[in-house]
């Protein structure tokens, strides 16, 4: 394996405004990276940045949407190897354990992107009533979505991409232990795409 990068940066901006950082470590003890400890006016400028962010996503078509979440996909497949190998070091599990789950997360992404255009499909409907005239149910982005995902790497993907895939931002709390490999493999790029 390679060593890491050791990680300050947040996701809307260079470092943590406080300036804290809490180590990550591998499953034998060796250091990994120190990722940005959020501090509450962190988080104010993390729900700033979301909203100013919703119009232009959630007024992006659903078409568009799907493949910005599949080019997601195509960039976690191109750098599959390091994935596989930033959580096996992070977890407790095996390298074929990780290939398997990073191979799921991109199988996960393209799902979600194929959703994209299906949701007013299946979420709106047209509602029977009495009377000269009609009613429609059409579903609608919510807006900034506060995201506290659990510890599994596949529920953290499923938690975002659930909101983004609708037309909403996200606001994400990731946890520690996901904390070096979810900056590095999912924010950067999507940063870099949207």
């Amino acid at each position: 394996h390679y060593p890491l990068r050791r990680q300050r940066q947040m996701c809307i901006r260079d470092s943590s405004e406080s300036g804290r950082v809490f180590e990550v470590t591998a499953k034998n003890g060796d250091f990994i990276a120190n990722p940005a400890l959020a501090s509450r006016k962190d988080l104010r400028d993390a729900v700033t940045a979301a909203r100013a962010a919703q119009s232009g996503w959630s007024k992006a078509t659903a078409y568009n949407r799907g493949q910005i979440l599949y080019r997601i996909a195509e960039m976690l497949e191109g750098r599959a190897d390091q994935f596989e190998s930033e959580i096996a070091l992070t977890s407790q599990i095996t390298s074929a354990k990780a290939k398997a789950l990073v191979s799921e997360a991109i199988d996960r992404w393209v799902w979600y992107a194929g959703w994209s255009d299906k949701l007013q499909a299946v979420s709106g409907a047209t509602n029977p009533v009495s009377g000269p005239f009609f009613n429609f149910s059409i579903s609608e982005p919510q807006g900034v979505v506060a995201i506290a995902s659990s510890d599994s790497f596949l529920e953290f993907i499923d938690a975002i991409a659930a909101a983004v895939v609708s037309g909403n931002t996200s606001v994400v709390l990731v946890p520690g232990s996901l904390a070096a490999v979810s900056y590095t493999h999912l924010t950067l790029p999507t940063k870099r795409i949207v």
